[in-house]
């Protein structure tokens, strides 16, 4: 039964799915109990999703059946009920496509598949998981069709439209597309065929995954940089663990003992139920005491990796990056253990398995991994006082900055230090800071991308601080340099000389100084320490070192350029170049006289005049003073006079006496 929604839903993205597709789910589980008869197996993608549902539901008597929720942290009571059958009610039974198995569910009759997966997807570089929703693939939904089948016909309603049905993808994503290759890796490695070339595969394993992996075998001493397998590889391999695993086992077992890291590493093996918290030693101590399911695994997988331990260590079995002493307080001895010793063994073991989520607080629950990725502790959490921590799980939701803690354990530095040793590094950093505004010349002690020390360098390396500086400019630009206006003023002279007269007047656009800054600025690049000292820079001062002094035309700028130009009024008028052609502003009492217009450029550019008012204003602009003064000048004169009538405004302006003044201090002096 094609049973698509009425209204729009958008697509799935990463964890999020649209709550108007789940309304729609649960309606089509009310409209097939009304239509079918026996129990309803509904699939959904998730925990999350499967709980929004049953609230939909309700269930009890307003249903008409019992609402059951099955996945892989339910508790084991219910997935016994759901296998059970028989109850002589009715039942609706949500899952997980943990229920896409070969097992039966007794009773099912009718199947309402939501057509969505959630699939695994491993972010190499970073060494994360997470789940992310994807359609489920048409190989999936026959699948899940099959469970209305297993004991009598059966029907399925599915949630989408037969014309979607034909683009859904065939198969699912293989796993080796998407997991985490390292245990892979190792097998290969112990096989002789380190890049799985000569394996006959269904689908070849991708190049990113299997380097990713081949460098954690590396980190880890389980190969060499070839590729080959180490001895101490081979018995990792022997150990049935995730290589991570196996060498927290092998290097823990040195420092706290056989039994207490393989307790850890058992509870790592197998993630703990969400009850137990996001504290490891706490976990640990409670699957101690615990009597559930997961509590037995645990023992039994504890005890199996103590006697595989033992049968796979031989001399050196230690050995190996990580494999030395540690210092980190945890005893050997495994007895009169308490709550301490958890907290080290914790923390060590896990700090091992995952050096590069060794990570620091950053304040409010955020952390700094060594792999320089962000992480966030839960606002609840009993670890957000912690300063060090070993992240034993973490996922990182598709589009989220940070990723999420879901199990770490409180460690001290010391140990952070040992556990991530092949990341520690020390390091002179000379150079703009970005995030700063600013040199920063430093030493600095780091674990992977965590800063641990960091100390001022009395004597930073002078050609760094140069390169620094000339840094910071190309980033924030000439800005940092004080400009005044005579500075300014400066730059549009030589500007104008470059685009009029070209050679050998120099380039100064942004681009053409910051390219040769060196040039210009070599002085006060040997003096500057930083962006104060390049805010204290006269940039016309040393600017004016661009000018072509070698060849004797740095003589004549002014004459060329000039920076001012003395009007019949007397007065020396600043000449404006910021424009495309330069500009004379000056008031046009002063002119009074003056037929041809000023040239400059060796006569090669007319300025532009704006003759202006008593007050100021523009009342005319002319590059041709004495067409001006035969054509325009009448009309301003008619329109001015009036309003200024202390000024002089002579009827023939060719033969009256250029002023600065009024019209009574012009006459009487």
């Amino acid at each position: 039964v094609w049973a698509p929604p009425e209204r729009a839903v958008r697509p799935a993205h990463g964890m999020r799915v649209d709550p108007v597709l789940l309304e729609h789910v649960a309606a089509v589980v009310r409209r097939a109990l009304r239509e079918r008869d026996g129990d309803v197996l509904c699939f959904l993608p998730g925990v999350g999703e499967i709980s929004r549902v049953a609230g939909q539901l309700g269930g009890g008597e307003r249903l008409g059946a019992e609402v059951l929720q099955v996945h892989g942290r339910a508790p084991a009571a219910v997935q016994d009920a759901v296998l059970a059958g028989g109850t002589g009610r009715r039942r609706v039974v949500l899952a997980t496509s943990v229920a896409e198995s070969s097992l039966t569910v007794p009773g099912v009759r009718v199947v309402v598949d939501a057509g969505l997966a959630r699939e695994p997807r491993t972010d190499h570089a970073r060494g994360l998981g997470a789940l992310t929703t994807v359609r489920a693939s048409r190989a999936a939904t026959r699948q899940r069709a099959g469970r209305a089948g297993r004991e009598a016909p059966g029907v399925v309603y599915r949630c989408w439209s037969e014309a979607d049905d034909a683009r859904l993808p065939r198969w699912p994503a293989p796993e080796i597309a998407v997991a985490d290759l390292a245990s892979f890796a190792l097998h290969c490695a112990c096989w002789g065929d380190p890049d799985a070339s000569g394996l006959a595969l269904l689908d070849p394993p991708p190049g990113g995954a299997m380097t990713a992996a081949r460098e954690v075998l590396v980190a880890i001493g389980a190969t060499d940089d070839a590729g080959r397998v180490t001895e101490r590889g081979a018995r990792m391999a022997r150990l049935g663990l995730h290589p991570r695993l196996a060498r927290a086992l092998v290097d823990g077992a040195r420092e706290v003992g056989p039994r207490p890291a393989a307790e850890v590493v058992a509870l790592l093996s197998e993630e703990p139920p969400r009850e137990y918290g996001d504290d490891l030693s706490a976990a640990l101590r409670a699957a101690r005491r615990g009597g559930d399911a997961y509590a037995g695994r645990w023992r039994a997988e504890a005890r199996r990796l103590a006697g595989a331990l033992g049968e796979v260590r031989g001399d050196g079995a230690g050995a190996g990056p990580g494999g030395g002493g540690t210092g980190s307080g945890a005893s050997r001895d495994g007895g009169g253990q308490g709550a301490g010793f958890d907290d080290a063994v914790a923390g060590l073991v896990a700090a091992l398995a995952f050096p590069e989520r060794v990570a620091r607080a950053r304040g409010g629950g955020a952390l700094l991994m060594a792999s320089g990725t962000g992480a966030e502790l839960a606002a609840g959490s009993g670890l957000r006082e912690a300063e060090w921590l070993a992240i034993a799980v973490a996922d990182r939701p598709v589009a989220a900055a940070s990723a999420r803690v879901r199990l770490a354990a409180v460690i001290d530095e010391e140990t952070a230090r040992t556990a991530a040793a092949t990341l520690h590094t020390t390091a002179d950093e000379v150079g703009w800071s970005v995030d700063r505004g600013d040199l920063v010349a430093r030493r600095v002690e780091r674990l992977g991308r965590i800063e641990v020390r960091v100390k001022p360098l009395a004597r930073p390396d002078p050609e760094r601080v140069r390169e620094g500086l000339l840094d910071g400019l190309r980033g924030e630009g000439l800005g940092l340099l004080r400009w005044s206006a005579d500075a300014r003023s400066l730059r549009q002279r030589m500007a104008f000389a470059h685009r009029v007269l070209g050679e050998p007047w120099p380039d100064v656009s942004d681009a053409a100084l910051l390219d040769r800054a060196d040039a210009w600025l070599a002085g006060v690049l040997d003096r500057a320490r930083g962006r104060a000292d390049l805010g204290r820079v006269d940039a016309g001062q040393a600017l004016s070192r661009l000018l072509p002094w070698a060849t004797g035309d740095a003589a004549r700028f002014d004459e060329l350029v000039p920076e001012r130009i003395e009007v019949p009024s007397g007065s020396r008028i600043r000449v404006d170049y910021a424009e495309e052609q330069p500009v004379l502003a000056v008031k046009l009492q002063e002119l009074f006289g003056w037929q041809e217009t000023p040239r400059i450029a060796g006569g090669r550019v007319p300025v532009v005049v704006h003759l202006l008012s008593p007050a100021g204003r523009p009342a005319a602009v002319t590059a041709d003073l004495a067409s001006f003064w035969r054509e325009g000048y009448r009309s301003v004169r008619a329109e001015l006079r009036g309003r200024y009538p202390k000024h002089p405004w002579p009827q023939d302006p060719s033969a009256a006496e250029p002023t600065r003044h009024t019209a009574a201090r012009a006459r009487w002096g």
